[in-house]
């Protein structure tokens, strides 16, 4: 019995022993993984900061003027005028203007030998009021489409500078290829037209061919060749639109194109606007004093930020 016992305390010991050098090589194993991580780290921040105080040659007088902490300078300057103006910086608020302002005091009093000036320009000023609405007629029998601001679970939603509407029993139609081309549209005056996202032209100018050929309506619809290109899209037309218009998902759209050109087939469309006086937005132009005039460099970005945040890293 006492044997017996000997025998269990010694292979005790001896597992614990074990387990106790297997503990030690692992602690000593994970030790030297984590010098090495730690070296190969510092290794690179080494390099790095080489890097930056070295900065590469990247064949460009202009691309090399550029210094990230002059960058940072400015962008937190920007996101201090917009905490100090409701956290914005959009057209036509308080911190708008002050971006302006720090805009022209930094170009005219840092020695940059530039003409400064200001252009002033009217933007149309307004809100849509309730939600538009989008209705299909087959036959006499209604089939609305579904609206939401959450564009995910949208069927459409209004396009920026959309002009009022309230029309019933209009027809519609679609016009050729993404509709960027005149010939594209083809017996489209008076009639909404459907319009495929895409192709070689922006919306707005798809927008001034409609505008230009009596078109009724504008439906701009996705078209599905991602996952991304399924919901409806937020776009916007021209100051000068004068055309109601709405952006489709791609099943929306595809639903309309199935069912345009038929007899007893008509859509109805809603949209409000509460317009407001237009008010007065300012560029900022800054014209190098010297150079050539017959070959010109053109630098642009926009200073405003959207109505619910300061914009700060967007077109920093």
């Amino acid at each position: 019995m006492c044997q017996s016992q000997n025998l269990r305390l010694v292979i005790t010991l001896g597992v614990i022993a074990l387990f106790g050098v297997i503990t030690f090589i692992l602690a000593a194993a994970t030790l030297g993984i984590l010098n090495k991580q730690y070296n190969e780290l510092k290794d690179i921040l080494n390099s790095v900061t080489t890097t930056t105080t070295t900065r590469p040659s990247l064949n460009s007088v202009l691309a090399e003027s550029i210094r990230i902490e002059d960058l940072m300078n400015h962008l937190n300057e920007l996101q201090s005028i917009a905490a100090t103006s409701s956290n914005t910086r959009a057209i036509g608020t308080l911190g708008f203007e002050r971006t302006l302002d720090y805009i022209v005091n930094y170009l005219t009093t840092n020695g940059l030998n530039l003409t400064v000036f200001r252009e002033s320009f009217p933007i149309q000023n307004f809100s849509i009021r309730g939600d538009p609405i989008l209705t299909l007629s087959i036959n006499g029998t209604s089939m609305p489409f579904i609206y939401s601001t959450d564009l995910a679970k949208s069927d459409f939603t209004y396009v920026n500078y959309s002009t009022a509407i309230n029309l019933t029993q209009l027809s519609f139609t679609v016009v050729s290829n993404n509709g960027c081309d005149r010939s594209d549209w083809q017996n489209v005056a008076g009639q909404a037209v459907l319009v495929r996202a895409g192709g070689p032209c922006t919306y707005a100018e798809k927008g001034e061919l409609a505008n230009n050929l009596s078109v009724a309506a504008l439906l701009f619809y996705n078209n599905g060749l991602t996952t991304s290109n399924l919901a409806p899209a937020s776009v916007r037309l021209r100051q000068a639109n004068k055309l109601p218009a709405l952006f489709l998902s791609y099943s929306a759209g595809q639903k309309l194109v199935n069912e345009a050109n038929k007899s007893n087939v008509y859509i109805s469309i809603e949209i409000q606007r509460e317009n407001y006086p237009p008010f007065n937005v300012q560029n900022i132009c800054a014209d190098t004093k010297d150079g050539n005039a017959n070959e010109t460099i053109v630098i642009g970005s926009h200073s405003d930020s959207v109505p619910a945040g300061p914009g700060i890293n967007d077109n920093g």
